[in-house]
């Protein structure tokens, strides 16, 4: 039997004095007079501290994301009340993501606490991994709580499979150059790319990309969904490398399932 586990120490999230709006770079805004940063070369994650004063925490920081998910806490975790009703806006290409961008309208609530959906992009491989396994692509779906100004990823694994119907929707309108903006079906289901069993891992962690702010609520989804082998190339080509950051140390993290 799951033991149900109350405190602020799992389920809190910490604020964020100077955060920014999770737009173009992954997570947050992209300010394109900070450094450069990217996935390859001088750029690459294992340099990102050293870009910019900035960027300090992607090295120093001590519950950086992503991780490879190993529960060291069975507990009974809340549900998350998952509300998307929010239009799609537009899908960009910003050279480090393929991005998608939703109107005000959709939401998670979890524990209490309300998470407006900003935006959803992807990265391939996988960035966190479960149980040390890698998985060919994975979803982010951004939220911030504009009271408390704290933010909540919620995490999709897909694994190669059948052809995703809303991949391909999105695939099909996404820039193939940086910098570009496409529009996109408002009416696309994009709430589909999320399994209906949607059980998950939880854990405090970091935005995967710089300035790699922590203090973000993860919640990472057991249940995989597909996408097949050519959507997986197609994304994969489009970025013309990968997109992912390496794992990071857990430390003295809990996760919790």
């Amino acid at each position: 039997m799951k033991r149900v586990l109350f405190g602020a120490v799992l389920l809190a999230s910490t604020t964020f004095a100077n955060a920014e709006e999770p737009q173009a770079g992954g997570h947050k805004a992209e300010n394109h007079t900070a450094a450069h940063w990217g996935y390859e070369g001088e750029a690459s994650p294992q340099h990102w501290a050293e870009l910019s004063e900035k960027f300090k925490l992607c090295g120093s920081g001590v519950n950086q994301s992503p991780i490879n998910i190993k529960s060291n806490f069975d507990v009974e975790l809340p549900s998350i009340k998952f509300s998307y009703t929010g239009k799609v806006r537009k899908v960009i290409n910003n050279g480090h993501t393929i991005q998608v961008d939703i109107a005000e309208g959709s939401r998670i609530e979890v524990e209490g606490q309300t998470f407006d959906l900003k935006q959803f992009h992807f990265h391939t491989p996988s960035e966190n991994t479960i149980d040390g396994k890698s998985f060919p692509l994975e979803a982010h779906f951004v939220h911030r709580d504009a009271k408390t100004n704290t933010y909540a990823v919620v995490a999709v694994m897909f694994e190669e499979g059948d052809e995703n119907p809303i991949l391909k929707s999105i695939w099909e309108k996404m820039p193939k150059e940086e910098r570009k903006t496409a529009e996109l079906d408002e009416n696309l289901s994009y709430p589909k790319l999320m399994p209906e069993d949607k059980d998950y891992y939880r854990f405090n962690g970091s935005f995967t990309t710089p300035p790699c702010t922590e203090g973000v609520k993860w919640m990472v989804l057991k249940k995989p969904m597909t996408a097949s082998k050519d959507q997986i190339k197609q994304f994969f080509e489009t970025m013309k490398h990968h997109n992912n950051r390496d794992i990071q140390k857990t430390g003295a993290r809990i996760i919790v399932d």
